[in-house]
């Protein structure tokens, strides 16, 4: 039933056995709400606590800590268990907290149905809850109300509806009730879209129709519901946020795939390990502990939980930056991203309309915003429109001061004084403040005046209003009249088309004169020229009269043509600047007219002047694209008059593609793309509840410099990743390699299993967790994405990881042996040198991460005052686990005399010499014309 916009009241009310003036009774009223139920969306189940618990303990590398406490426990060793569980616990907590508050789309769409509405039943007019209304119902609709459900219009009166959270539309919709022709398809819609191919006309050309969810902003009129619940155009858009599958984000599946490769890794060493020890005549007691040793040196208990802790640190540092990040591992999906798919009304622009030029005989005066001659430092704490120093109008690039300017005035005045808005008490000089009330292109006429200091009061006090002629949506004009110098002056503004054809004179800076035929051509040229920068267009005519009831339309003399516009956000040329720099592709799709919306891309630099955008109505069905369609499509920078499913289908299109999509949007139809894209992205201040909701971010304060620095804190997140990774692994790799080479050669084991879980998990973490911190390196937004198919670890780096690994092992086994040897020491002792010796090192270790082309004193990680203290702390539980008798006991270590001291701390500083050098070596073999890419390793 709600193709009823093609059919006229009286068939809509007979197709759903209705009267408009009596409206249902009970019986049938109880009967239909037993066929379609309660007005209301589909309840959906929240994501419980314990998911969100669960979730936490999927991960591989979790996986395979549970699996090697469950052999420790197998074989007796209690303590290594609890210690590996207790690695668990940490991580599982830590994202459990951060996570708890995951995003509730559904409940937020539901909150909105929550409303009373009056309706007529049985001839009478009452008010019930908007969630018992049922088809055929017959509603009463009054400014400031919320459409309850889906209605076929019988009753029009000067109605407008504010649809920019349904179809993203920035101007309000002037309703009607005659049905759309009959072949309506093959007509062009109001921005020249034609639907020949037979899909319906987009939510914004159905001028017949009101839909759940948008608001009433002028007039008063009915409706008989034609849908309710999940039947309306808003259930509809519930039911896609719920389809939308959110994928795994770029960091889980780079960590799921080192976990992975961590798991055949321990596999492959211990099975190795303990065969060859077997072949060689070793108890089997002994290779098993040895085995045990081996897998818990593989596998980095530390890097779930640090990895979680930076992500979570990330998350409290953008949040002061006014971005809310709602899941830990978006916060590095950001920094991955390599397209912003963007919704262009109240994202890209303010969501208000504004006099943006003012086209007369004399030439085009613009009207430049205050903040618009040169970016704000600031974007808070100031609307727009707030009258300043720098707000200035020009005439072809200069000041025109508008005391003289008389025809400016005038035109200033018409558009005043036929005008039915209000900018409230609250509003300042020229500022459409937000207790305005009416229609926003009448508000920002209204702004515009009060800014050259006319004020509709004022303006009344001089011409008092005797009366009123409302919009006529045939003629296309309204009127006001006011008492004048004995007589009545008339004001009229309307479309071009309209006031043109009954205009007979036109005012200039000398006087009236006749408007010829080819002058008036020439105003429909002008007009088009407005139109197609995007801007809508009104003319601004009046005249004088003897009596107040003459007829308004004829004799008028024409003032000139107002172009007004939802202009960009202030500061949002240079944002885009700062993405495309970055080697981030910016998208816009929107549900607004093609004209506007490519006008807007152009302007701020998302795409050419000269390249069209792209209509929902152009776009057949993407699944059945060829290579080459495809290839065309991805091309484009620019879609209007896109749906909420054409949305999903271009993400998801993006996606396949390889592109890591990050999408903003703050209405209601961008909810299931947000939900659907890599990271959704919604305005805080302007957006609705269920783009917050469905969204992985909420930018605060809605500036796009927000995102850009979020982008860039990304970056260096995922950078400091795989830095901390690089600390973890090859710290763990020396384990691995001195136990491995111990147990060939028949050796006593340099490290013990409790040893090395000690250093792992409470001296390593902390450095690594320092690393997390980390500031980074200058220039993340000059490089281009990271590739979605890079992982977290590539071969120069799994090198790098293998040579640190070789290093810090072949300086702990002869550390080992010397003990051993010539200094004949007992294995408990040896191997307390080992231990210190290894875990020094490590610590030592954390410094070797500065980036190859910094500075060796003054770098990314000695500036890192988190780093130093993750030294002091991890040099005092070394020495902790060595004087404090039951923690040595429990490690089996023996305390060290002077000697054996200085054998640990020159052999542990060896490693970090030797590396110094070496990046010395490596910095200077690089400087010349090719530098590489920074990173942590080189």
């Amino acid at each position: 039933m709600t193709d009823l916009y093609r059919k006229p009241p009286a068939a809509a009310l007979q197709q759903l056995e209705t009267n408009a003036e009596r409206g249902l009774s009970e019986s049938a009223v109880r009967e239909r709400r037993q066929r379609y139920g309660l007005n209301q969306l589909r309840q959906t189940r929240s994501r419980p606590a314990w998911r969100i618990l669960v979730d936490q303990l999927t991960s591989i590398v979790v996986l395979l800590l549970l699996a090697a406490s469950g052999a420790a426990l197998l074989f007796g060793q209690v303590i290594e268990a609890i210690a590996i569980g207790a690695a668990i616990l940490v991580n599982t907590l830590i994202g459990f907290t951060m996570e708890l508050r995951a995003t509730r789309a559904m409940e937020a769409l539901q909150r909105m149905g929550k409303t009373q509405t009056r309706v007529l039943r049985e001839g009478r007019s009452r008010e019930i809850p908007a969630d018992e209304l049922v088809p055929g119902d017959i509603v009463l609709l009054d400014a400031g109300d919320l459409v309850p459900a889906d209605l076929r219009l019988l009753e029009a009166n000067r109605l407008q509806c504010d649809e920019a959270a349904l179809t993203g539309e920035s101007v309000a919709v002037d309703k009607r009730t005659e049905a759309l022709d009959a072949s309506a398809d093959e007509a062009a819609g109001a921005d020249g879209t034609r639907h020949g191919d037979g899909k319906a006309p987009p939510l914004g050309e159905r001028h017949n129709m009101a839909y759940k969810g948008t608001a009433v902003t002028q007039g008063s009129g009915s409706g008989v519901v034609v849908a309710t619940g999940m039947e309306t155009e808003l259930g509809h858009i519930s039911d896609l946020v719920a389809q939308a599958e959110k994928s795994a984000t770029p960091l889980e599946k780079r960590l799921d795939r080192l976990g992975r490769r961590l798991v055949w890794l321990t596999l492959a060493i211990a099975v190795v390990v303990a065969g060859a020890g077997l072949i060689a005549g070793k108890e089997l007691l002994v290779m098993l502990e040895t085995a045990i040793a081996l897998a818990i040196a593989a596998v980095p208990e530390g890097l779930p939980v640090v990895a979680t802790l930076a992500l979570a640190q990330g998350m409290r540092q953008m949040a002061r930056r006014n971005a809310v990040v709602k899941r830990l591992s978006a916060v590095e999906t950001l920094g991955a991203a390599s397209l912003i798919f963007t919704d262009k009304t109240g994202t890209l622009t303010e969501n208000r309309m504004v006099l943006a030029q003012l086209a007369l005989d004399q030439g085009i005066l613009r009207f430049e915003r205050p903040g618009q001659a040169a970016q704000a430092t600031e974007d808070r704490g100031r609307d727009d429109g707030e009258a300043s120093a720098d707000a200035r109008i020009l005439l072809d690039g200069a000041p025109v001061d508008l005391a003289k300017t008389p025809v400016a005035r005038a035109a200033l005045e018409i558009g005043a004084l036929c005008n039915n808005a209000e900018l409230g008490d609250q509003a300042r000089p020229g500022d459409a403040a937000e207790d305005a009330a009416g229609d926003p292109t009448e508000v920002s006429l209204l702004a515009a005046a009060a800014r050259a200091g006319m004020h509709r009061r004022e303006l009344l006090e001089r011409w008092p209003e005797q009366r009123e002629i409302s919009f006529d949506p045939d003629l296309k004009m309204m009127a006001t009249v006011h008492q004048s110098d004995g007589g009545f002056r008339i004001a009229v503004k309307g479309a071009p088309e309209s006031v043109l054809a009954v205009c007979d004179r036109v005012l200039r800076a000398d006087g009236e004169t006749a408007l010829e035929d080819a002058a008036r051509q020439a105003w429909h040229q002008r007009g088009e020229a407005l139109a197609a920068d995007g801007l809508r267009v009104l003319a601004l005519a009046q005249r004088q009269a003897e009596q107040a009831d003459e007829d308004p339309y004829r004799q008028l003399t024409l003032i000139g043509l107002a172009g007004l516009h939802d202009p960009p956000r202030r500061g949002i040329q240079e944002v885009i600047a700062a993405c495309q720099q970055a080697g981030i592709r910016v998208v816009m799709g929107t549900g607004d007219h093609a004209v506007t919306a490519q006008a807007i891309a152009a302007e701020i630099g998302i795409a050419g002047s000269d390249e069209p955008a792209i209509e929902g109505a152009r776009l057949d069905d993407l699944e059945q694209l060829d290579e080459r369609e495809r290839g065309e499509l991805l091309k484009r920078s620019v879609f209007a008059r896109i749906s909420p499913e054409e949305k999903l289908q271009l993400i998801g299109l993006y996606q396949d593609a390889g592109w890591i999509v990050g999408m903003t949007g703050d209405g209601v139809n961008d909810a299931p793309a947000l939900k659907k894209a890599d990271i959704g992205i919604a305005m805080g201040q302007r957006g609705t509840e269920v783009a917050r909701e469905a969204s992985d971010m909420v930018l605060k304060d809605d500036a796009f410099a927000t995102l850009v620095a979020a982008i860039e804190h990304g970056r260096t997140i995922f950078s400091n990743i795989r830095r901390f990774i690089i600390y973890l692994l090859s710290g763990n790799l020396a384990e691995i390699l001195a136990v491995a080479a111990a147990a060939l050669v028949a050796a006593p084991l340099p490290l013990l299993p409790l040893q090395i879980l000690y250093i792992n998990f409470v001296s390593d973490v902390m450095p690594a967790l320092a690393l997390g911190l980390s500031p980074g390196v200058p220039g993340a937004m000059r490089h281009p994405p990271r590739d979605p198919d890079e992982p977290i670890l590539t071969r120069r780096h799994w090198a790098a990881v293998g040579g640190y690994g070789a290093l810090i092992a072949a300086i702990v086994l002869i550390a080992f042996a010397i003990a051993l040897g010539p200094m004949r020491l007992d294995t408990a002792h040896a191997v307390t040198i080992g231990f210190l010796t290894f875990g020094f090192a490590r610590l030592w270790h954390v410094l070797n991460m500065r980036d190859t082309e910094s500075n060796l004193l003054l770098n990314e990680v000695t500036r890192n005052r988190y780093v130093w203290l993750a030294i002091a702390i991890g040099v005092a539980l070394l020495i902790a686990a060595t004087y404090i008798a039951p923690l040595a006991s429990i490690l089996s270590i023996q305390i060290p005399t002077a000697g054996e001291w200085l054998l640990i701390l020159s052999f542990s500083l060896l490693p970090l010499i030797l590396v110094q050098i070496g990046k010395l070596v490596v910095h200077h073999l690089m400087r010349g014309p090719s530098r590489a890419r920074p990173g942590p390793t080189r």
